[in-house]
């Protein structure tokens, strides 16, 4: 896996998110200090409204910022929101108003919402070579799962020798050593061949990404693995504290099986990818995490469940949410022409967004008016909802016809062939579910 460190542009793209990643993990921490300091005992509904604020920039914003990208330079557009993510972090501790904090993070995630499905894009542009690809989308979730477990230890550390408002720098420098990495490389940036309108480049991305199936069983996954990960995020937290009365620290431990076993099938999946197709491997971790999740709602009806036991619950949640979302990045990288993938990735990234934002203030509210036991159920039957309907729209086996349409798609699409573009069968292989064969 770590072979591909030896590319020097991805090395540098690696290293970027990293220190991006680390900051982006100390900023957690100072927001909720600062909400504290703004408002009191309604920190609370301060940071419910911040991440409600950051989703709905992801959502709306993530399409718009792919069409206005599609001409620009990719290097020079993520240096420049790298930039602006430093420089509105800088403005967090000088704010006094609390809606002075709501509009500095809508600035901030919306710059956030540019930058990430662009860089992801990048990489495969960069790692053409798709086993190499594969092994970059798992250091990525290593990354992710790293970032969540050692960033809030640092903040500690840092929090012993100064006070909450220098964390937010450490951020901004974060943001500043993510570009300096990022401009020290040179980086592809493919182009499309004919000029677009404004709504068509807007609804581009969404508009392939719906029209492709497997990528509708990427969108229905999605929505499994939000239904999942919003019951560990959001309720681990009121099990710890309020059901089992244990500590903070307690809390701590099993979220870390969350992320110890996404870390672990991160490790598991680049060899597993290469002798099973990413349809079954997606569709297994979903299955892995649905059911353990409907075996915890069982368990927790007739018994209390230990920490030990909760721990080990997350971490196979962990591990099947893990295995369910980062091959991901392959099927995107498959289902369009490279002047496409900006646009495909950021309709990914506002998709299973809007996903959590419906999920994550479901799962509270069912934590909060129903108990433990309800809430694992339902989201359960969300995550089963999901499955179900990815395995129904994905096509199944190497060699299936699928027919379907393209009404709104240009004619030298990928995803068109055949004597009528509009309604026509695509053979699927196994390297190219979506394509059609070449002879």
């Amino acid at each position: 896996m770590l072979s591909i460190l030896r590319n020097r542009t991805y090395r540098h793209l690696l290293a970027a998110q990293i220190v991006a990643l680390t900051g982006t993990g100390l900023a957690t921490v100072a927001l909720g200090l600062l909400a504290f300091d703004l408002a009191g005992d309604a920190a609370g509904l301060v940071l419910g409204t911040a991440l409600t604020i950051k989703m709905v920039a992801y959502v709306t914003i993530a399409p718009l910022a792919a069409a206005i990208a599609e001409r620009l330079d990719r290097r020079r557009m993520l240096v420049t929101l790298d930039l602006l993510r430093a420089l509105v972090v800088v403005c967090l501790p000088f704010v006094t108003e609390i809606w002075q904090v709501y509009v500095l993070i809508f600035v901030l995630q919306s710059a956030s919402a540019g930058f990430t499905p662009a860089f992801q894009a990048t990489i495969p542009d960069v790692l053409t070579d798709e086993q190499d690809y594969t092994n970059a989308l798992s250091l990525s979730r290593l990354a992710y799962d790293l970032e969540s477990l050692l960033s809030p230890m640092l903040a500690a550390v840092l929090l012993l020798l100064v006070s909450f408002d220098i964390l937010f720098l450490g951020t901004s420098a974060g943001f500043i050593a993510s570009a300096l990495l990022v401009v020290s490389v040179a980086l592809p940036s493919p182009k499309p061949s004919v000029r677009r309108g404004i709504y068509d480049r807007t609804t581009r991305g969404i508009r392939i990404y719906l029209k492709t199936p497997r990528l509708r069983g990427l969108l229905a996954l999605s929505w499994s693995a939000a239904a999942l990960s919003a019951m560990v995020l959001v309720n681990t937290v009121v099990i710890v504290r309020a059901d089992l009365g244990l500590s903070e620290s307690a809390v701590a431990i099993a979220l870390a099986g969350f992320g110890g076993g996404s870390m672990l099938a991160a490790f598991t999946l680049p060899r597993l990818l290469e002798r099973v197709s990413d349809r079954q491997t997606m569709l297994s971790g979903a299955a892995l995490a649905t059911g353990t999740m409907a075996v915890a709602a069982v368990l927790s009806s007739t018994m209390p469940i230990s920490l030990g036991l909760l721990t080990l619950i997350w971490a196979m949640v962990g591990f099947g949410y893990s295995a369910t979302l980062t091959p991901s990045g392959r099927l995107l990288t498959r289902s369009a022409h490279p002047e496409d993938r900006p646009a495909v990735f950021a309709a990914q990234f506002t998709l299973s967004h809007a996903c959590w934002l419906v999920l994550y203030p479901l799962a509270g509210w069912l934590m909060t008016r129903y108990g433990t036991t309800v809430a694992m159920a339902i989201l359960a039957s969300a995550a089963v909802l999901g499955l179900s309907m990815a395995i129904r729209v994905w096509p199944r086996g190497s060699r299936a016809a699928v027919i379907h349409t393209h009404p709104d798609l240009p004619a030298d699409h990928p995803h068109l062939a055949g004597p009528d573009p509009h309604a026509h069968p695509i053979v699927i292989d196994e390297l190219h579910p979506h394509y059609p064969r070449t002879p």
